[in-house]
Order: C-alpha cells, then structure tokens, then sequence
C-alpha cells in the first residue's frame, strides 16, 4: 500500500506526471526534435520548454499565489512571497538527447529559503521520489532510508564532471582521483537530481559535485535528509541553493568524504 501523501505532495506528484507524459513520447522520436545550444554542452530541446510549461501551469493552477525559480525563466515574483516553486522539467537533457533514459524531473517547494518538500520523477523508469520535511522520503509508496555502509572500501559515490570550457577540471581530477582511491568506485550518471535521490534510495553512499544550480539539486536535498541522510556544502556550509555546491552522504561517510575533497582541493594541480 502506497504511503497516504500530503495534499502539497499530490499536487507535486500530478504535475511531474502531466509534463512526463509529452516528455515520454518526445523520447521516443528524439532524433526528430529542434535542438538549438544554450551554451558549452548545455542544451535545450522543445521537450524541455514544453515541459516546464506544464509544470508551471500545473502548479500555478494548484497554487496561484507562489512563485517560481526555474532553469528557462529564472525567477518569477508571486503575491506569496514565502513560498516558491523551483523546477527543472529535464535534469539529464545531454541523456535525454542521446537517448539514454536516465533523466528526470525535479520539483521542489522553497518556503522562506529553506526547502520543504521535494518531488523527482524518472519517467523513462517510472521511478517516483518524493519526500518532504518531517514526513520521511518515499520511492513509489516505498519508504527510503540511506545506505548504512559505514566503510569507504565498500562504498559506492557518484558525481558530475565539469562541462567543457570551465576552469574547475584540475580540481575535479584530484578529488576523483583522491576518492577514487579509497572507495568501491566513482559513477558519473549525468543528472544530479537522481544522482541525489539514488543516495536517499541507498543505490550510491554518496555525492558531490560543485557549480551547480538551486533547480538540479533543491528537491534531492530533501529527499536525502528525509531519508536519513547529511547535506552541506564541500566546505561545511548550508548555502546550497545559492552556491550550487553540495556533498550528500550518509552520516558516517559525510565527514570523512567532506576530508578527502577539500584536502584535494588544497594540493597543487
């Protein structure tokens, strides 16, 4: 039996399920969208703006005084100006345009800067995270909870390598290599949205990555902290949102990874 969600979470879910539905068949034919580039390895498709389109209507339709903070549009004002939406209707858009399935989309609710509830949405997976503050984190009716690997030997992390043409790959590349040392291994799936909900699933024992936005990770933050998991800047702090960097882990391993990559960070490329 599915865990009974919250009207604001019925809300979250029914919308991620209507922009999916186009999302899926564009899928389908991908070779025939209209593609133009946004910048380096940033791309955005017709199936990308029509799906942000949904969600927006969708929740505004639900919640008409909220905001929005979105990756087409930036910030858009409400008359509510506690509480706002943050989407991403396609994390994973280079997967999605290559025909890998793994892409997702993510919604999450920002009340008085801190975010409160959180939706990620797989389709191609028919994968449903949801979670929200003080209420637990769920996989299609599911409860999660993070790994409970207490060793770095056996632990799996996962992360996101720089795109082209920025400036960060030398330090990348030395904390890969520094974690790459002592764990199981390192992945790089290419959505960090689920790379996030993953670590709430238990699937990876942790996850970092830097330059990010508020949409690629604000409703994960949830997810992992719902299920039990630690979420904070590489260097400690709690200003995700603003500074797109963000290590998730469990609570034995997030110290101890938080180490390994700022010592990397300090060594000379």
């Amino acid at each position: 039996m599915a865990y009974p969600r919250s009207a604001l979470l019925n809300v979250m879910v029914a919308a991620a399920r209507k922009a999916a539905r186009k999302l899926v068949r564009d899928f389908g034919e991908v070779e025939h969208l209209q593609v133009s580039k946004k910048g380096p390895a940033d791309f955005v498709s017709t199936a990308d703006t029509t799906a942000e389109r949904t969600l927006r209507a969708e929740l505004r339709k639900a919640r008409p005084r909220f905001g929005f903070l979105t990756e087409e549009e930036g910030a858009i004002p409400g008359t509510d100006t506690s509480n706002r939406w943050i989407i991403d209707p396609l994390d994973g858009t280079t997967n999605f345009l290559h025909g890998l399935p793994h892409f997702a989309i993510s919604i999450a609710l920002e009340r008085d800067g801190e975010a409160i509830a959180g939706v990620i949405y797989a389709p191609a997976y028919d994968e449903m995270f949801w979670a929200e503050k003080g209420a637990g984190a769920y996989l299609n009716g599911r409860r999660l909870r993070v790994s409970a690997r207490r060793q770095l030997e056996d632990s799996l992390f996962v992360t996101g390598i720089p795109y082209r043409r920025r400036d960060d790959h030398p330090l990348f590349l030395r904390q890969l290599a520094a974690v790459m040392a002592v764990s199981a291994g390192v992945r790089r799936s290419g959505s960090a949205a689920l790379d996030l909900a993953y670590v709430a699933a238990g699937r990876y024992d942790g996850f970092w990555e830097t330059g990010l936005y508020a949409w690629d990770i604000a409703a994960g933050m949830v997810l992992v902290r719902e299920a039990g998991g630690d979420v904070s800047e590489i260097d400690g702090g709690r200003n995700m949102l603003g500074s797109g960097d963000i290590l998730a882990a469990t609570h034995p391993l997030h110290a101890t990874l938080a180490k390994i990559l700022r010592e990397a960070a300090k060594e000379k490329s």
